[in-house]
């Protein structure tokens, strides 16, 4: 492999300058001015970098670079770190859904048949209890619209009983409330 020291810049750098503002030139004509001048932007870049003399730097970050991918693509204990870290990756999801139903089970079990199952949150409608200590204040009333039938609010019709006790305890808080 070459090292930096034996390779010829001012030629080269030059060479790929001048090949560069050539294709450069053709862009302008082919496509217009933004195109040519962008074109020339990109071909100083190797002469200024070898003026500058950041070319020694740019040849060590190139080949430490080239060789961490190197290093990464072939090596297998490499491959074995990223499938252990799959492994893990998806260990963390599993136990997240399985840790989100044993909680969803285990607050519907606590819960009372009877009970509402509601808690009250920040954010949550008034009215709601967050337990068996917890004061509630009514809701206001709805008042019947002018020339509506008196029972009959905005023409829904009543729903369907709900056959799950989830829906039973809503249902019969909120006949309890005068809503619905």
């Amino acid at each position: 492999m070459l090292s930096f020291s034996q390779i010829a810049w001012l030629p080269l750098c030059a060479g790929v300058t001048g090949v560069g503002l050539v294709l450069s030139f053709l862009l302008l004509r082919r496509k217009g001015a933004a195109a040519g001048l962008r074109g020339a932007a990109w071909s100083l870049l190797p002469m200024a970098a070898y003026l500058t003399g950041a070319l020694p730097a740019l040849w060590q970050a190139g080949t430490a670079v080239a060789g961490f991918l190197t290093g990464l693509v072939f090596n297998p204990m490499v491959w074995a770190g990223v499938a252990v870290t799959g492994v893990s990756v998806l260990l963390f999801l599993v136990s997240g859904v399985l840790r989100r139903r044993t909680l969803s089970r285990a607050a519907a079990a606590t819960a009372a048949p009877g009970a509402p199952a509601a808690v009250a949150g920040p954010g949550s409608a008034p009215g709601v209890t967050a337990g068996p200590s917890a004061k509630t204040q009514p809701l206001p009333q709805r008042r019947p619209q002018a020339g509506a039938k008196p029972g009959a609010q905005g023409g829904a019709k009543k729903a369907a009983p709900a056959t799950d006790d989830d829906f039973s305890d809503i249902e019969a808080i909120l006949k309890r409330r005068g809503i619905g």
